[in-house]
């Protein structure tokens, strides 16, 4: 059954958040346990899990990431991957010590496969994967899934949705902040010294670690899918020419609110740079690409964050390379304060995002930040399957 989103709160529910994001590591899931409403009198993070994709599962997810794919292999991997963020949903429950029926809704974003952005006069699309029905079924747990799109149909982008659990977990009276989570897309949100949601300023700033990684998985031929602690970048030189080419993409100019993806930075924009792959320009390309993370992000903050900033709060894969992490130092001077000082799980914040959001969805609650978005309004996100 659906619950009577006025008595959802009225006792402590245990929300396990999924998410997969666009470096295609795996299913991350958060056991999630929040008392009240919204916003919530506590939130704790119970237990994480992430299962990692095998090469194989990585193969068949990015075999439908791509413009044009045949429906039945779209659609039979709507399903599958339904089936594989159950089974991450069931490994968290159970690492905890409980049991499916211990636990109250799982909140589910998906595999994003393709997203257009709105364009003047033309609404915005998108689509993600891993059918609700199955991670329903296959739990026994309501599910609640497909965020984005009540956004898009309000005008907006659809993304980024963390915004509101940002604002939620962090506002601060006396602080003001820029979390900033480095994945396969990097985005960030602005919250002032004792914001409202009308304050809050986000939006993606570009390529994360999506053009670093996919260089590095076609110049190895899939032996590096990472640069590890940035060691690679690090023993590089940053060839300015092609930085100032890179940063020359429109997207970096253009006003928030705004979103992007592979559709943008993915494996056809990085096959159009026609890079170099031999041995001897690794490192300066793995230089280069890092350079242009870390100064797309900077030249965001200091372009559209109008403010005080007292504290960069990095997550997210980037958070873990040291090299990507001290270009941005050299840019921002701003304090970087790690996610576990604040007592948050470091790789855990978007997973623990979308049990919040489930959360607000089912206390009937809007839980987009239209600042964030550019929806013409607020709306309750995400669609309900009963467990």
């Amino acid at each position: 059954m659906i619950p009577d989103p006025t008595t959802w709160s009225a006792r402590p529910r245990r929300i396990v958040g999924l998410m997969s994001g666009t470096s295609l590591d795996g299913v991350d899931a958060a056991l999630v346990e929040i008392i009240g409403g919204v916003p919530p009198a506590s939130v704790r993070l119970v237990s994480f899990f992430t299962r990692p994709y095998t090469a194989v599962e990585r193969a068949r997810i990015r075999a439908v990431l791509r413009p044009r794919v045949r429906l039945a292999e779209l659609t039979a991997t709507n399903a599958w991957l339904g089936e594989l963020f159950a089974d991450a949903a069931l490994a968290v429950i159970a690492q905890a010590g409980l049991a499916p029926r211990d636990v109250d809704a799982i909140g589910s974003h998906g595999q994003t496969v393709w997203h257009i952005p709105p364009a003047p006069g033309e609404m915005g699309a998108t689509l993600q994967l891993g059918e609700p029905c199955v991670i329903a079924e296959c739990t026994g747990v309501l599910t609640v899934a497909d965020f984005r799109p009540r956004d898009m149909a309000a005008g907006g982008h659809g993304a980024p949705l963390v915004p509101f659990t940002d604002y939620l977990l962090f506002r601060d009276n006396a602080v003001a902040s820029v979390l900033l989570n480095i994945g396969g897309i990097a985005n960030l949100t602005y919250l002032p010294r004792g914001c409202t949601p009308g304050d809050v300023v986000a939006f993606d700033t570009g390529p994360g670690n999506m053009l670093l990684d996919g260089y590095l998985r076609h110049a190895t031929r899939g032996r590096m899918s990472y640069d590890t602690d940035g060691r690679l970048a690090a023993a590089g030189t940053v060839r300015d020419g092609l930085l100032a080419q890179l940063l020359a993409h429109p997207f970096f100019a253009q006003p928030p609110p705004k979103s992007t993806g592979r559709e943008a930075f993915g494996e056809a924009y990085l096959a159009s740079l026609h890079l170099p792959t031999a041995p001897p320009d690794r490192a300066d390309i793995a230089a280069t690409l890092t350079a242009l993370t870390a100064e797309s992000i900077a030249r965001a903050v200091r372009t559209w964050v109008r403010g005080p900033v007292d504290r960069l709060i990095v997550s997210g894969g980037g958070a873990f390379n040291p090299t990507l992490c001290a270009a941005l130092a050299a840019r921002l001077h701003i304090p970087q304060v790690p996610l576990a000082s604040l007592g948050h799980h470091p790789a855990a914040k978007e997973a623990v995002a979308f049990a919040l959001l489930a959360h607000a969805t089912l206390c009937g609650v809007p839980n987009n930040l239209p600042a964030a978005t550019g929806a013409t309004h607020p709306v309750v996100l995400g669609k309900i399957v009963p467990g």
